[in-house]
């Protein structure tokens, strides 16, 4: 098959819309549904990250897609019993696979940008984490195969009508890539830049113990922001992605947005978050939306006199915002990689109220120094990489 017809294109409007080679086969079967233009564009994405994660960590890697960019991003270590909880996996009676681990916590980290995400996995889907993804609300998913269990799962999401896509893991494509912008044609090489342990060789940094565990998650940092809309940062903590910051025009509104993401995952796994007495029957969404509220400033939007007798069974007393910055002051060992270099030292100062330790970017900036100096302050290890990651 060299060519597949599409619906559409990023819209209804949009027609026609087909994906094709020029050359060869499509690398590409369709089990079931009828993905769409969008969901290509993530699914082709989200393999390449997953493929290079395992590549660089050995581990199983998992990514939750959303708009062209990666919601969460993990490998396959084990669960927690507390992260079991956050990920509403606890319930569940099987057996964690790494595969099963890695799609649970790229699943859970950021819940609500992974409604309706379409799913990558590195390793064969197997039963264990089919379950998993029946259970949520989700476009499609693309791997490498599936186990006949898992598929049959799969095929019941959505009245049959699930996407699931199979991709030949042995495809490689040309080096060189095209597409087009207002009728002309852009053509580059191909970003096959490798990341490995030696990509952090060069700490600028005072303190340069760089732990196993840290160059992990570096790397699990520095792949994602490769398949993630620039500008972008990555936060991630024992081999999760827990706060990615896409597409924003200044790098300190990405640290930012992505560091309150990790916060809130950090808040997430708070005594008085997982001890919140949500009513019976509640759906998973909602769920989501009252606990992202309720760690919120806008947590009178679930506490006010109406409104919390329909999610919770007795009301919750407030999450005051001394009771959070002490339950966030607990987290540590956080790692950070930005695409592109941090212009200044508010981004370090930022990052340390999330817990950040570890820091890759390029460096190359004029105020290199300065963020070096703020990164002495709090004794963090930053690597200088000396290579953008922009992806457009």
């Amino acid at each position: 098959m060299k060519e597949l017809e599409l619906k559409y294109g990023c819209n209804p409007n949009q027609k026609p819309s087909r994906i094709y080679v020029e050359n060869g086969e499509l690398p590409i079967k369709v089990l079931s549904g009828k993905p769409g233009y969008i969901n290509f564009l993530d699914a082709f994405n989200g393999w390449q990250l997953v493929r290079e994660l395992k590549a660089a960590t050995g581990l199983a890697a998992a990514t939750s897609f959303k708009h062209v960019s990666p919601a969460g991003a993990a490998v396959g270590l084990p669960l927690s019993d507390t992260e079991k909880k956050i990920y509403w996996v606890d319930d569940m009676e099987i057996e964690f696979t790494p595969i099963a681990n890695a799609y649970a916590r790229a699943r859970g980290a950021d819940r609500m940008s992974s409604f309706g995400d379409f799913i990558s996995l590195s390793d064969v889907c197997d039963e264990a984490t089919a379950l998993l993804i029946k259970r949520e609300v989700s476009d499609g998913i693309i791997a490498p195969g599936y186990e006949p269990k898992a598929l049959e799962i799969l095929k019941t999401k959505k009245n049959g009508n699930y996407n699931v896509i199979e991709i030949d893991p042995d495809y490689e494509p040309d080096q060189i890539e095209r597409k087009q912008v207002f009728g002309i044609t852009f053509e580059q090489g191909r970003n096959e830049l490798k990341i490995d342990d030696a990509f952090f060789d060069h700490i600028v940094t005072e303190n340069k113990d760089l732990t196993e565990q840290a160059k992990i998650d570096l790397a699990i940092s520095m792949i994602t922001l490769k398949y993630t809309q620039s500008n972008s940062v990555c936060y991630v903590k024992n081999g999760q992605a827990i706060g990615i910051g896409a597409g924003q025009q200044s790098r300190i509104h990405c640290t930012r947005l992505a560091g309150q993401k990790a916060d809130n995952w950090f808040l997430r796994q708070s005594p008085k978050v997982l001890k919140l007495p949500f009513v019976d029957g509640i759906r998973r969404a909602d769920r989501d939306n009252a606990i992202d509220l309720y760690i919120g400033e806008d947590y009178m939007d679930v506490l006010a006199d109406g409104a919390w007798q329909n999610i919770f069974k007795v009301k919750p007393e407030v999450f005051t915002k001394e009771e959070k910055r002490a339950w966030l002051d607990q987290m540590t060992d956080v790692t950070l990689g930005s695409d592109a270099f941090f212009p200044f030292g508010d981004n370090i100062e930022r990052a340390h109220k999330s817990g950040v330790k570890y820091v890759a970017q390029p460096g190359g900036s004029i105020r290199d120094e300065n963020v070096i100096e703020t990164c002495n302050k709090y004794g963090m290890v930053m690597s200088f990489t000396g290579i953008r990651l922009f992806h457009h």
